[in-house]
């Protein structure tokens, strides 16, 4: 870190706790990456892709394995709290770059945040009969106050509490899958093929880019290396697994709801897809059950990004990137960035809709996970990593960022893509006034290898 003489001090950050384990770390990822998916998400698929959903999701988890690879070198090589915020200062150096791209980080998870908040509403909201948009808003709010109360308990906490909210969300869905397996209609994707003259390869991309986000958990294992005994073999390990649960877990709940409803039905369901299709085969009591599931996966999904944020802030701020303030405890165990962070969220949830904060979400973690991948090449000696591995992740992510955001403007979403550009700007802008301001290098120059002792490249 090259700091000036008149920047502030970075103040030592205390030891972390060793109290995430390979299955609770596994749970937080899983939990922040099923929190938008199939429960909030399929009806905006369905528009763009039909029925070929279930390759939507299968596109969307490879571009996200080769992340993953990334990611894991980085976190082995890197054990951090503030995760990829870490990982880019080691990858760029410390300048402008490394800062803009953290802060827009910080301002992505929020935007993903409000994602899973306002699918959450949907679905509470979905047991009132007839009631109007801002009773589901109302429900989002409240439960970005309850997940703050969780997260200034600790990581601990953090990750048991993920994990008991997924072991019940994976069994709800089995039993739906049960269910669905006497009732599913194969002849649906044959059909679609005939009637359209072939499989529409560009709406499935598509749909890929948007349903990017349903992955975007993968990132916030990273946060909890530093609580790990050896994160050099524990996340690699939880990351891989929890990706490949959830590819399997969305591409055959995905098939099941394009066997059971119709696009024209998925389309007019949009936000409750799947409890709508639980509902066409277990009956009340079906859409009751996923609806719970829908509530308990979105409300984990925001828990995991909320403590990502929150340590990636505060990571940021011991380093002297921003204001110290964000180290500074305001209300018992939390953090002034875990409560800005809140704070933010609970705007983009009163302000914005679903599809507009999934489109946001999703263009800004291509952009952020293919960032992370070209600067990791850079450094790719340090970790081990193949560097033929780091510019396919690359290409991939800024490939699917330029059909989402091609997507977005053609279809006249002027206010979704404005808004991300007006992100973007505002972290860049904020970044270069606070360096200026505390007199911080803006050289971008590459950090020396100072790894963690004791930790190794993985192979």
């Amino acid at each position: 870190m090259i700091m000036s003489a008149t920047s502030p001090a970075a103040t030592p950050t205390p030891a972390p706790r060793k109290n995430v384990t390979v299955i609770g770390a596994m749970a937080i990822g899983v939990g922040g990456m099923m929190g938008a998916g199939v429960y909030t998400l399929l009806g905006l698929s369905a528009s763009i892709a039909g029925v070929w959903i279930p390759i939507a999701f299968a596109i969307g988890g490879l571009v996200s394995a080769f992340s993953v690879y990334s990611y894991a070198k980085l976190g082995a090589r890197y054990p951090s709290r503030g995760g990829a915020g870490e990982f880019l200062v080691r990858c760029f150096g410390d300048g402008l770059i490394s800062g803009g791209l953290n802060v827009f980080q910080f301002l992505g998870w929020i935007i993903a945040m409000s994602l899973y908040a306002v699918g959450f509403g949907g679905y509470a909201s979905g047991f009132i009969p007839g009631a109007p948009d801002w009773v589901g808003k109302a429900f989002g709010l409240g439960l970005i106050v309850i997940i703050v109360l969780v997260n200034m308990v600790g990581s601990g906490l953090v990750s048991k509490s993920e994990m008991i909210v997924v072991a019940i969300e994976l069994v709800i869905l089995a039993v739906f899958v049960g269910f669905a397996a006497s009732h599913v209609d194969p002849g649906v994707f044959t059909h679609a093929a005939d009637s359209a003259g072939g499989i529409d390869f560009l709406s499935i991309l598509f749909a890929a880019g948007l349903l990017y986000v349903t992955y975007e958990g993968f990132g916030v294992v990273t946060n909890s290396a530093a609580n790990m005994a050896n994160p050099a073999k524990q996340l690699p390990r939880a990351m891989y697994a929890a990706l490949a649960i959830v590819i399997l877990i969305y591409v055959v709940l995905s098939a099941a709801v394009v066997m059971i409803l119709s696009v024209p039905e998925m389309t007019a369901n949009d936000g409750h897809v799947l409890a709508e299709a639980a509902r066409h085969i277990m009956g009340p009591v079906g859409f009751a059950l996923l609806a719970a599931a829908a509530l308990l996966a979105t409300a984990s999904a925001v828990n995991a990004t909320l403590f990502g944020d929150a340590n990636l802030s505060y990571m940021m701020a011991s380093r002297g990137e921003i204001p110290a303030d964000f180290q500074r405890g305001i209300w018992r165990g939390g953090k002034v960035g875990l409560f800005i962070a809140a704070a933010l969220t609970m705007l983009f949830v009163a302000v914005f809709p679903l599809s507009a904060v999934g489109q946001m979400a999703s263009l800004a973690f291509l952009l952020i996970y293919g960032s992370v991948s070209v600067g990791h090449f850079r450094i790719r000696k340090e970790t081990g990593a193949k560097g033929w591995m780091l510019v396919i992740a690359a290409g991939l992510n800024f490939a699917l960022f330029a059909l989402l955001l091609g997507y977005t403007i053609a279809q006249g979403h002027t206010g979704t893509w404005i808004t991300l550009l007006a992100v973007i700007v505002v972290a860049f802008v904020a970044e270069y006034a606070y360096r200026r301001k505390t007199g911080r290098t803006m050289k971008a120059a590459p950090v020396a290898a100072a790894a963690t002792a004791g930790a190794t490249p993985t192979k």
